[in-house]
C-alpha cells in the first residue's frame, strides 16, 4: 500500500510543481492537495483536493485521519515582501501552522514532516559571501524571524519528542509556471515574463544586488530527495542550506538578452532592497550534499533556456 501524503498550501508558488512531482511519484490518489481556498488550476482539479486553513488544527486532525496521512508537507506561509506588510498574521500563519503539524507528529498521528526554511533566515550581521551552515543569524524580516523561531522548533521537537522533521532553507526560486508569490527574488520570475511580453523590465532591486537563487526544478527534486533519504542521514534537524547559483539583475539581464537581445531593464529599487541588502550573496551548502547527495542540475545559463522555453511554450503560446 503507498503512502499517503498531505501537502498544506498546494496551489502556493511551490506547493503547485511539488503536488505535480509528488502525484507522479506516488499516484494521484495518494497525495491530497490542500489550501485555503479552491482556485481553477490543475492542482485542485486533478483531486484529491481539500479546502483548509492551515491555522485550524482540528481541520488539519480530521483531514489526516480520514486520509490515514503519514506525511505533511508544510508550504502554507506569508513571503517576506507581503509578511512586511501583515507582521501580526505573518507571525501567526507561519508559526501557529507549524505547531499544528509538529504536534501533530509529537501524538503519533503522521510519521514525517517537510517544513521549508528560507535564506530569510539569515540577516545583515551574517557572513554575505559563502554563508555557512552555522553561523549568525539575526534576521531582520518578519519572515525571516518566524523561519528562524520554525527552525528551533523543529530542532527541539526532533530532540525533546523523536519528530522526524526534515527542512532546507530554499534560496530565491526561479519557475515558470507560477506567478511571482511576494518574494523579495520574484524580480527573477518578472523579468522573464516582460522579456517576453514587453521587452522591457523596471527590476525593484538595484543592479548589483546578489542573492543565492535556484531553478524551481531542483528545489523540488531536493525536497523530495531529503524526504526519502534514510534517517540517519539527516544529521541537521533545524534546516540545510541549499545553493545552485548567485546572481545580479545585471547578470540575469545579461543572460535573458542573449536570446532577446533588445531587452531594456531599467532600476527602481523600493522597500525590497533593504530586505535584499539583508540576505546572503551566495550559500556553502556542502553539508546538504554530504549528508543526502544534494546536486543542482541547473546553472544561470541552462536555467534561462529552460524558463524562455517553457514561458513560450506554455504561458505566450
Amino acid at each position: 500500500m503507498s503512502k499517503k501524503i498531505l501537502i498544506i498550501g498546494a496551489c502556493g508558488q511551490i506547493g503547485t510543481e511539488l503536488t505535480h512531482k509528488l502525484r507522479a511519484i506516488h499516484g494521484v490518489e495518494n497525495v491530497i492537495a490542500s489550501d485555503i481556498r479552491k482556485l481553477n488550476n490543475d492542482v485542485v482539479n486533478s483531486e484529491p483536493f481539500e479546502v483548509i486553513n492551515a491555522l485550524d488544527y482540528n481541520q488539519i486532525e480530521h483531514l489526516v485521519e480520514q486520509y490515514h496521512i503519514e506525511e505533511v508537507y508544510l508550504m502554507a506561509a506569508l513571503l517576506s515582501a507581503t509578511a512586511e506588510k501583515n507582521p501580526a498574521f505573518a507571525w501567526d500563519l507561519n508559526m501557529n501552522s507549524l505547531f499544528h503539524v509538529l504536534n501533530l507528529a509529537k501524538a503519533k498521528k503522521i510519521k514525517k514532516i517537510f517544513w521549508p526554511s528560507s535564506i530569510a533566515v539569515f540577516g545583515p550581521t551574517t557572513p554575505k559571501e559563502n554563508t555557512p551552515q552555522y553561523t549568525i543569524m539575526e534576521p531582520s524580516t518578519v519572515y525571516g524571524i518566524s523561519k528562524q523561531s520554525g527552525e528551533r522548533w523543529c530542532e527541539y521537537y526532533h530532540n525533546i519528542f523523536g519528530v522526524d522533521v526534515r527542512s532546507i532553507r530554499y534560496p530565491g526560486l526561479i519557475s515558470w509556471s507560477t506567478p511571482p508569490g511576494g518574494g523579495t527574488t520574484d524580480y527573477a520570475v518578472d523579468i522573464f515574463h516582460k522579456a517576453i511580453t514587453d521587452g522591457k523590465y523596471e527590476c525593484f532591486l538595484s543592479s548589483e544586488t546578489k542573492m543565492p537563487m535556484m531553478y524551481m526544478e531542483d528545489a523540488i527534486q531536493a525536497t523530495v530527495d531529503i524526504m526519502e533519504a534514510p534517517t540517519e542521514s539527516i544529521k541537521i534537524r533545524s534546516s540545510y542550506n541549499l545553493a545552485a547559483m548567485s546572481f545580479t539583475p545585471t547578470q540575469i539581464a545579461a543572460e535573458i538578452q542573449k536570446h532577446i537581445p533588445n531587452l531594456q531593464v531599467t532600476y527602481k529599487p523600493d522597500f525590497r532592497q533593504k530586505i535584499a541588502d539583508s540576505w546572503p550573496a551566495s550559500i556553502d551548502d556542502s553539508q546538504a550534499r554530504q549528508d543526502w547527495n544534494w546536486k543542482n542540475k541547473f546553472n544561470i545559463e541552462t536555467m534561462t533556456v529552460e524558463m524562455l522555453k517553457q514561458l513560450r511554450e506554455n504561458v505566450y503560446k
